[in-house]
Protein backbone atom coordinates (compact mmCIF):
# COMPACT_ATOMS: atom_id res chain seq x y z
CA UNK A 1 0.00 0.00 0.00
CA UNK A 2 1.42 3.36 -0.98
CA UNK A 3 1.71 6.17 1.53
CA UNK A 4 -1.00 8.12 -0.35
CA UNK A 5 -3.40 5.14 -0.31
CA UNK A 6 -2.84 4.68 3.40
CA UNK A 7 -3.48 8.37 4.05
CA UNK A 8 -6.70 8.38 2.01
CA UNK A 9 -7.90 5.29 3.82
CA UNK A 10 -7.20 6.81 7.19
CA UNK A 11 -9.04 10.04 6.31
CA UNK A 12 -12.04 8.06 5.01
CA UNK A 13 -12.19 6.04 8.23
CA UNK A 14 -11.96 9.20 10.34
CA UNK A 15 -14.81 10.83 8.43
CA UNK A 16 -16.97 7.76 8.86
CA UNK A 17 -16.31 7.73 12.60
CA UNK A 18 -17.04 11.44 12.96
CA UNK A 19 -20.17 11.11 10.88
CA UNK A 20 -21.43 8.36 13.11
CA UNK A 21 -21.13 10.45 16.27
CA UNK A 22 -24.51 11.49 17.71
CA UNK A 23 -25.55 15.08 17.08
CA UNK A 24 -25.51 17.09 20.31
CA UNK A 25 -29.08 17.38 21.55
CA UNK A 26 -30.76 20.67 20.77
CA UNK A 27 -32.52 22.48 23.56
CA UNK A 28 -36.18 21.66 23.12
CA UNK A 29 -38.76 24.40 23.45
CA UNK A 30 -40.62 24.35 26.75
CA UNK A 31 -43.73 22.24 26.92
CA UNK A 32 -46.91 24.27 26.87
CA UNK A 33 -47.92 22.80 30.20
CA UNK A 34 -44.76 24.32 31.74
CA UNK A 35 -44.67 27.70 29.97
CA UNK A 36 -48.35 28.34 30.62
CA UNK A 37 -48.44 26.80 34.09
CA UNK A 38 -50.22 28.73 36.83
CA UNK A 39 -46.99 29.56 38.68
CA UNK A 40 -45.58 31.24 35.53
CA UNK A 41 -48.63 33.44 34.95
CA UNK A 42 -48.59 37.12 35.90
CA UNK A 43 -51.83 38.91 36.81
CA UNK A 44 -51.75 42.27 35.06
CA UNK A 45 -54.02 45.34 34.85
CA UNK A 46 -56.04 44.42 37.92
CA UNK A 47 -55.86 47.57 40.08
CA UNK A 48 -57.58 50.50 38.33
CA UNK A 49 -59.66 48.18 36.12
CA UNK A 50 -61.47 46.29 38.87
CA UNK A 51 -65.22 46.91 39.11
CA UNK A 52 -65.08 45.92 42.79
CA UNK A 53 -62.22 48.33 43.56
CA UNK A 54 -60.50 45.87 45.88
CA UNK A 55 -58.13 47.02 48.60
CA UNK A 56 -54.55 45.69 48.61
CA UNK A 57 -55.54 43.02 51.16
CA UNK A 58 -58.57 41.97 49.11
CA UNK A 59 -56.51 41.91 45.92
CA UNK A 60 -53.79 39.71 47.42
CA UNK A 61 -56.45 37.37 48.81
CA UNK A 62 -57.98 37.16 45.32
CA UNK A 63 -54.61 36.32 43.77
CA UNK A 64 -54.14 33.55 46.32
CA UNK A 65 -57.60 32.13 45.66
CA UNK A 66 -56.91 32.02 41.92
CA UNK A 67 -53.51 30.41 42.43
CA UNK A 68 -51.28 33.20 41.13
CA UNK A 69 -47.62 33.30 42.16
CA UNK A 70 -46.71 36.41 40.13
CA UNK A 71 -48.23 39.86 39.90
CA UNK A 72 -47.59 43.05 37.91
CA UNK A 73 -48.74 46.25 39.60
CA UNK A 74 -50.48 48.99 37.65
CA UNK A 75 -51.88 52.03 39.36
CA UNK A 76 -53.31 55.51 39.30
CA UNK A 77 -52.19 58.28 41.63
CA UNK A 78 -54.80 57.36 44.25
CA UNK A 79 -53.32 53.86 44.56
CA UNK A 80 -49.69 54.76 45.23
CA UNK A 81 -50.18 55.66 48.93
CA UNK A 82 -50.93 51.96 49.58
CA UNK A 83 -48.17 50.56 47.35
CA UNK A 84 -45.90 49.99 50.34
CA UNK A 85 -48.65 47.97 52.05
CA UNK A 86 -49.31 46.01 48.86
CA UNK A 87 -45.69 44.89 48.60
CA UNK A 88 -45.69 43.81 52.24
CA UNK A 89 -48.84 41.75 51.74
CA UNK A 90 -47.46 40.17 48.58
CA UNK A 91 -44.32 39.11 50.38
CA UNK A 92 -46.33 37.61 53.22
CA UNK A 93 -48.37 35.64 50.67
CA UNK A 94 -45.24 34.52 48.76
CA UNK A 95 -46.44 36.22 45.58
CA UNK A 96 -43.70 37.70 43.42
CA UNK A 97 -43.95 41.34 42.41
CA UNK A 98 -42.83 40.63 38.87
CA UNK A 99 -43.31 44.10 37.41
CA UNK A 100 -44.51 47.63 38.13
CA UNK A 101 -45.95 50.15 35.70
CA UNK A 102 -43.47 53.03 35.75
CA UNK A 103 -43.58 56.70 34.68
CA UNK A 104 -41.63 57.83 31.63
CA UNK A 105 -39.63 60.20 33.82
CA UNK A 106 -38.16 60.22 37.31
CA UNK A 107 -40.95 62.31 38.84
CA UNK A 108 -42.56 62.18 42.28
CA UNK A 109 -44.58 59.07 41.47
CA UNK A 110 -41.39 57.38 40.32
CA UNK A 111 -39.71 58.33 43.60
CA UNK A 112 -42.53 56.72 45.60
CA UNK A 113 -42.25 53.51 43.59
CA UNK A 114 -38.45 53.33 43.79
CA UNK A 115 -38.48 54.04 47.54
CA UNK A 116 -40.94 51.20 48.19
CA UNK A 117 -38.93 48.82 46.00
CA UNK A 118 -35.76 49.70 47.90
CA UNK A 119 -37.44 49.39 51.30
CA UNK A 120 -38.79 45.91 50.63
CA UNK A 121 -35.74 44.73 48.65
CA UNK A 122 -37.77 43.46 45.73
CA UNK A 123 -36.52 43.55 42.14
CA UNK A 124 -39.42 43.94 39.73
CA UNK A 125 -39.23 44.86 36.09
CA UNK A 126 -40.23 48.49 35.49
CA UNK A 127 -42.60 48.60 32.52
CA UNK A 128 -42.29 51.89 30.62
CA UNK A 129 -44.03 53.25 27.54
CA UNK A 130 -43.32 56.52 25.75
CA UNK A 131 -45.22 58.87 23.54
CA UNK A 132 -43.80 59.04 20.04
CA UNK A 133 -40.69 61.24 19.95
CA UNK A 134 -41.16 64.53 18.08
CA UNK A 135 -38.06 64.43 15.83
CA UNK A 136 -38.83 63.34 12.29
CA UNK A 137 -35.97 61.06 11.26
CA UNK A 138 -35.78 57.48 12.57
CA UNK A 139 -32.29 58.07 13.99
CA UNK A 140 -33.41 61.16 15.89
CA UNK A 141 -36.43 59.32 17.29
CA UNK A 142 -34.22 56.51 18.59
CA UNK A 143 -31.79 58.98 20.14
CA UNK A 144 -34.56 60.97 21.84
CA UNK A 145 -36.26 57.84 23.21
CA UNK A 146 -32.95 56.46 24.43
CA UNK A 147 -32.20 59.70 26.28
CA UNK A 148 -35.54 59.37 28.09
CA UNK A 149 -35.04 55.72 29.00
CA UNK A 150 -31.40 55.92 30.10
CA UNK A 151 -31.89 57.68 33.50
CA UNK A 152 -34.75 55.30 34.34
CA UNK A 153 -32.58 52.30 33.52
CA UNK A 154 -29.74 53.74 35.57
CA UNK A 155 -31.98 54.26 38.60
CA UNK A 156 -33.40 50.75 38.16
CA UNK A 157 -29.94 49.20 37.97
CA UNK A 158 -29.01 50.67 41.36
CA UNK A 159 -31.82 48.57 42.87
CA UNK A 160 -31.11 45.46 40.83
CA UNK A 161 -34.15 46.06 38.64
CA UNK A 162 -34.64 45.98 34.89
CA UNK A 163 -36.67 48.13 32.49
CA UNK A 164 -39.14 46.61 30.03
CA UNK A 165 -40.12 48.72 27.03
CA UNK A 166 -43.89 48.35 26.83
CA UNK A 167 -45.63 48.49 23.45
CA UNK A 168 -48.70 50.71 23.51
CA UNK A 169 -49.14 51.56 19.83
CA UNK A 170 -47.47 54.18 17.69
CA UNK A 171 -43.80 54.42 16.77
CA UNK A 172 -42.60 53.34 20.22
CA UNK A 173 -44.84 50.27 20.02
CA UNK A 174 -43.03 48.84 17.00
CA UNK A 175 -40.63 46.09 18.16
CA UNK A 176 -37.95 47.08 15.64
CA UNK A 177 -37.86 50.59 17.12
CA UNK A 178 -37.65 49.25 20.67
CA UNK A 179 -34.79 46.98 19.64
CA UNK A 180 -32.99 49.97 18.09
CA UNK A 181 -33.38 51.88 21.38
CA UNK A 182 -32.02 48.96 23.40
CA UNK A 183 -29.05 48.43 21.10
CA UNK A 184 -28.21 52.13 21.08
CA UNK A 185 -28.05 52.25 24.89
CA UNK A 186 -25.99 49.08 25.33
CA UNK A 187 -27.25 48.66 28.90
CA UNK A 188 -27.73 45.19 30.33
CA UNK A 189 -30.98 45.85 32.16
CA UNK A 190 -33.28 46.90 29.29
CA UNK A 191 -35.60 44.55 27.43
CA UNK A 192 -39.09 44.28 25.97
CA UNK A 193 -42.47 43.40 27.43
CA UNK A 194 -44.77 42.59 24.52
CA UNK A 195 -48.53 42.98 24.74
CA UNK A 196 -50.73 41.15 22.27
CA UNK A 197 -53.65 43.47 23.03
CA UNK A 198 -51.58 46.39 21.75
CA UNK A 199 -50.22 44.44 18.78
CA UNK A 200 -53.27 44.08 16.54
CA UNK A 201 -51.63 45.89 13.66
CA UNK A 202 -48.69 43.46 13.91
CA UNK A 203 -50.73 40.23 13.93
CA UNK A 204 -49.96 39.42 10.29
CA UNK A 205 -46.24 39.39 11.03
CA UNK A 206 -46.28 38.19 14.63
CA UNK A 207 -44.08 35.09 14.07
CA UNK A 208 -41.53 37.30 12.30
CA UNK A 209 -41.33 39.98 15.00
CA UNK A 210 -41.37 37.34 17.73
CA UNK A 211 -38.06 35.99 16.40
CA UNK A 212 -36.59 39.49 16.39
CA UNK A 213 -37.78 40.24 19.93
CA UNK A 214 -36.86 36.90 21.46
CA UNK A 215 -33.32 37.86 22.63
CA UNK A 216 -34.77 40.91 24.41
CA UNK A 217 -38.08 39.58 25.77
CA UNK A 218 -38.70 40.03 29.50
CA UNK A 219 -42.42 39.21 29.47
CA UNK A 220 -45.33 38.54 27.11
CA UNK A 221 -48.89 39.55 27.98
CA UNK A 222 -51.36 37.37 26.09
CA UNK A 223 -54.92 38.12 25.03
CA UNK A 224 -57.79 36.68 23.07
CA UNK A 225 -56.68 37.64 19.57
CA UNK A 226 -59.23 38.43 16.87
CA UNK A 227 -58.04 39.68 13.50
CA UNK A 228 -58.82 43.43 13.33
CA UNK A 229 -60.37 43.11 16.78
CA UNK A 230 -59.28 46.64 17.67
CA UNK A 231 -61.55 47.89 14.88
CA UNK A 232 -64.65 46.00 16.02
CA UNK A 233 -64.74 46.40 19.79
CA UNK A 234 -62.72 43.23 20.43
CA UNK A 235 -59.36 44.68 21.37
CA UNK A 236 -59.20 42.98 24.78
CA UNK A 237 -60.79 39.54 24.88
CA UNK A 238 -60.49 36.48 27.13
CA UNK A 239 -57.77 34.04 26.18
CA UNK A 240 -59.23 31.26 24.06
CA UNK A 241 -61.95 33.41 22.51
CA UNK A 242 -59.89 34.51 19.49
CA UNK A 243 -59.27 32.55 16.32
CA UNK A 244 -55.54 33.43 16.42
CA UNK A 245 -54.88 32.33 20.01
CA UNK A 246 -53.73 28.78 19.36
CA UNK A 247 -51.37 29.91 16.59
CA UNK A 248 -49.82 32.66 18.70
CA UNK A 249 -49.40 30.60 21.86
CA UNK A 250 -47.81 27.84 19.82
CA UNK A 251 -45.37 30.34 18.25
CA UNK A 252 -44.40 31.70 21.68
CA UNK A 253 -43.72 28.18 22.94
CA UNK A 254 -41.87 27.05 19.82
CA UNK A 255 -39.50 30.03 19.76
CA UNK A 256 -38.06 28.79 23.06
CA UNK A 257 -39.35 31.63 25.21
CA UNK A 258 -39.36 30.67 28.90
CA UNK A 259 -40.17 33.94 30.68
CA UNK A 260 -43.34 35.03 32.47
CA UNK A 261 -46.72 35.09 30.73
CA UNK A 262 -49.11 37.87 31.69
CA UNK A 263 -52.90 37.67 31.54
CA UNK A 264 -55.15 40.67 31.75
CA UNK A 265 -57.91 42.20 33.79
CA UNK A 266 -58.19 45.56 31.99
CA UNK A 267 -61.96 45.57 31.26
CA UNK A 268 -63.70 47.10 34.31
CA UNK A 269 -65.44 43.80 35.06
CA UNK A 270 -65.05 42.08 38.39
CA UNK A 271 -61.37 41.42 37.80
CA UNK A 272 -61.55 38.03 39.54
CA UNK A 273 -64.07 36.90 36.93
CA UNK A 274 -62.00 38.22 34.02
CA UNK A 275 -58.87 36.53 35.34
CA UNK A 276 -60.82 33.30 35.83
CA UNK A 277 -62.07 33.53 32.23
CA UNK A 278 -58.49 33.87 31.03
CA UNK A 279 -57.36 30.92 33.13
CA UNK A 280 -60.16 28.73 31.78
CA UNK A 281 -59.44 29.73 28.20
CA UNK A 282 -55.73 29.19 28.61
CA UNK A 283 -56.23 25.71 30.08
CA UNK A 284 -58.48 24.86 27.10
CA UNK A 285 -55.78 25.99 24.65
CA UNK A 286 -52.94 24.24 26.49
CA UNK A 287 -54.71 20.91 26.17
CA UNK A 288 -54.80 21.45 22.43
CA UNK A 289 -51.13 22.50 22.33
CA UNK A 290 -50.26 19.26 24.11
CA UNK A 291 -52.29 17.16 21.68
CA UNK A 292 -54.98 16.33 24.23
CA UNK A 293 -58.75 16.47 23.79
CA UNK A 294 -59.63 20.08 24.68
CA UNK A 295 -63.09 19.38 26.02
CA UNK A 296 -65.90 21.91 25.83
CA UNK A 297 -64.95 25.50 25.09
CA UNK A 298 -65.18 27.68 28.21
CA UNK A 299 -68.29 29.68 28.96
CA UNK A 300 -66.91 33.08 29.73
CA UNK A 301 -68.28 34.95 32.72
CA UNK A 302 -67.39 38.40 31.35
CA UNK A 303 -68.74 37.98 27.82
CA UNK A 304 -72.40 38.06 26.84
CA UNK A 305 -73.87 34.62 26.01
CA UNK A 306 -73.40 33.66 22.34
Amino acid sequence: MTHLSFLLGWVTTLLLVLGSQPTPPQKAPPKAVELYARDNLVAWCIVPFDAKKRTPAQRVAMLQELGFKKYAYDWRSEHLPTFDEEIRLLKEANIELTAVWFPAQLNKDAEVILAAIKKHEVKPQLWVTLSDPTPTTPTEKVTTAAQTIEPIATAAAKLGCSVGLYNHGGWFGEPENQIAIIESLKLKNIGIVYNLHHGHEQFDRFPEILKKMHPYLYAININGCVKDGHKMGKKIMPVGSGELDLKFLSAIRDIGYTGPIGILGHTHDDVAERLADNLDGLAWLVRQLNGQPPGEKPRYRTLPPP
